[in-house]
């Protein structure tokens, strides 16, 4: 089996209902949109998720193939294949509604050639797949780099400081975070994002934690310091997976870096501030990309030559 990253959520149909009133239908779920950008980036990419045997999970299987990645077997295993109601404002920001159904498919995990595992957004909270998410997460650690995303959904994560509780659980079997500063400002309401996410990595022991502010660029913190980069000039046409097209970039990068695998966790932990800024600036070349078009639709490699 070759090397590859296995994302373990949610992949469903976004029904984008935009501010001029039309509506349209795009493949997409969190964990999902992470496995395609890291397939358009040419990386092996397999997916754990839980999709119907019907014709929006064929729309979804069809498109995750065309990026070259894989589902696990036992994904189709779903009754039905779960929807997400996207709302989006003048400014192409997103609001969700949602309409599913998780598991984790029976014998999903990491195997010796599993670099990384990634999870979060609604695959880490939603019962019961949220209880074996955290089983597999727990099992894979023993091989693989653990990435996680909290992707914040209060409409299914209930009490922020509840909700809090659970994330800060997963953060602690992780090595590389990525947050974004809303996600954090709900968590944590009247504390500094960066003050969150230093605690993270100084009390909670992640190696990388990448707090994202959209328009702003994004700051990676690490035991040595902290490193910013600005987000690039481009015409939003919407932001739906951006965030998950930057954490995809993410594990692209630090597959490059050879920094991917529990034996690269020491490396991971001391990695200096150039890597990160290079890290950094490819994410925000693709997240760039993703915002500039219609849903969740993160570049290909050759759309980053000059980049």
């Amino acid at each position: 089996m070759a090397r590859h990253v296995l994302a373990v959520g949610e992949a469903l149909v976004d029904v984008v209902h935009r501010a001029d009133g039309s509506s349209a239908e795009h493949p997409g779920g969190s964990l999902a949109n992470v496995a395609l950008t890291l397939g358009r980036l040419g990386r092996d990419a397999r997916l754990a998720t839980w999709l119907g045997r019907d014709d929006r999970g064929d729309a979804v299987r069809a498109w995750l193939a065309e990026s070259s990645v894989t589902t696990t077997a036992g994904s189709d295993g779903a009754p039905r294949t779960s929807v997400a109601q996207a709302t989006l404002d003048a400014a192409g920001s997103a609001t969700y509604e949602f309409d599913l159904e998780w598991r984790v498919p029976a014998g999903a995990g990491a195997t010796a050639e599993t670099l990384a595992v990634h999870t979060g957004s609604i695959a880490a909270v939603l019962e019961p797949g949220a209880t074996g998410v955290r089983r597999l997460v727990e099992s894979a650690r023993a091989t693989s780099t653990i990435s996680y995303d909290p992707n914040a959904r209060p409409v299914l994560m209930g009490e922020p400081a509840d909700a809090r509780a659970h994330v800060e659980a997963l953060v602690r079997l992780a090595d590389v975070v990525k947050v974004s500063d809303e996600d954090l400002e709900w968590l944590a309401a009247g504390t500094a994002p960066l003050d969150v996410a230093r605690a993270w990595v100084h009390d909670l022991g992640a190696a990388l934690v990448v707090v994202t502010f959209g328009g702003e660029g994004a700051t990676a913190v690490t035991a040595a310091g902290e490193v910013h980069v600005p987000s690039r000039s481009v015409q939003v046409v919407d932001t739906v997976g951006a965030g998950d097209s930057f954490m995809g970039a993410l594990l692209d990068g630090l597959w490059s870096a050879d920094l991917l695998g529990a034996d690269r966790r020491e490396a991971l932990h001391a990695v200096d501030h150039r890597t990160v800024e290079e890290l950094l600036a490819r994410c925000v070349a693709v997240a760039a990309v993703t915002v500039s078009r219609a849903g969740a639709n993160p570049p290909w490699s050759y759309e980053l030559e000059d980049a």
